[in-house]
C-alpha cells in the first residue's frame, strides 16, 4: 500500500472577500509542486461564498467538474443552455468538452454558500459538452457509502466514482478499489483512522497499490471517496 497524507492546515488558502477557500491541490495562486492532484482528481476546492456573491462567467474546457452543495443555493447560467438553481444536498457535474462558459452565483442576501468543486481530468477529450444534475438530500442519507458519480449515478467522461459516506462511531467501512484507481479518502468532519493514519475534519488521504481499503470510524462524521485512475490519457 502507497498512501499520501493532506493535513487540512497545509490546504492552500484563499481569502478574497466574497469567497474564503481551500485548496487540496495547486490552484489559482498558490502553487505547490508536490501538490499537483492525485491521478485523474487535479482539483478539490473546499468554497465558501458571501451572500449576494458568486463566479462571474468563465470558460472551461475538456474537464469533469463535479460541485457538491453542502448549504445554501447555487444560481447557475451556462453556454449550453442551463439555467436554474443547485440547492444543499444536490450535485451537479459538467463535461467541459470542446468548451462551456458558466457562472456560479449565491443570490441569497443573507446566507452563505458552502460547497466542493472537484475537477476530474477526461478520460477522452474533445467530446460535447454535457450537464446533469441529481439530488441526494445529504441529511437524511442512512449511515453508509451512497455514490453520488460512477456508472450507477450521475455519469462523467472518466472511469471514476465519488461517493459520500455516513459514518457512526467505532465503524469499520471497507471499500473496494479498481485495478489501477486510487482512493483519495476526504473528511468533512469526525474522525477516523486509515492505513495507521489518524484523520481529523478536512484532512485527506491518497491510496493506492492496494485492492481494498478499511476505515475505522472514531466518532461519527461524514467523508468523500473519491477514485480515480492513477494513470490516464
Amino acid at each position: 500500500m502507497k498512501t499520501v497524507f493532506h493535513k487540512a492546515e497545509e490546504r492552500g488558502q484563499g481569502e478574497y472577500g466574497w469567497l474564503s477557500t481551500r485548496y487540496s491541490f495547486s490552484f489559482a495562486d498558490w502553487f505547490e509542486p508536490t501538490r499537483m492532484g492525485f491521478g485523474a482528481l487535479r482539483v478539490l476546492n473546499d468554497d465558501r461564498v458571501a451572500p449576494a456573491q458568486g463566479f462571474g462567467t468563465h470558460a472551461h474546457q475538456d474537464m469533469e467538474i463535479i460541485t457538491i452543495v453542502m448549504k445554501g443555493t447555487v444560481t447557475h447560467t451556462d453556454s449550453m443552455g442551463n439555467s436554474g438553481t443547485v440547492p444543499a444536498g444536490d450535485v451537479q457535474v459538467m463535461s467541459a468538452g470542446t468548451g462551456v462558459s458558466h457562472s456560479e452565483y449565491n443570490d441569497s442576501p443573507h446566507e452563505p454558500l458552502e460547497l466542493f468543486q472537484l475537477w476530474i481530468e477526461p478520460r477522452e477529450y474533445g467530446l460535447q459538452p454535457r450537464y446533469e444534475q441529481r439530488s441526494f438530500d445529504f441529511n437524511s442519507l442512512s449511515v453508509g457509502s451512497t455514490q453520488l458519480v460512477g456508472k450507477d449515478a450521475l455519469m462523467i467522461n472518466q472511469d471514476a466514482g465519488i461517493s459520500f459516506a455516513v459514518v457512526e462511531k467505532d465503524q469499520s467501512l471497507s471499500y473496494a478499489i479498481t485495478k489501477g484507481n486510487g482512493l483519495y479518502v476526504f473528511i468533512i468532519d469526525g474522525e477516523a483512522s486509515i492505513a495507521e493514519t489518524q484523520l481529523g475534519p478536512r484532512d485527506a488521504l491518497g491510496i493506492s497499490e492496494v485492492d481494498t481499503v478499511t476505515m475505522a470510524t472514531r466518532s461519527k462524521g461524514r467523508m468523500l471517496l473519491i477514485e480515480v485512475p492513477l494513470a490516464f490519457q
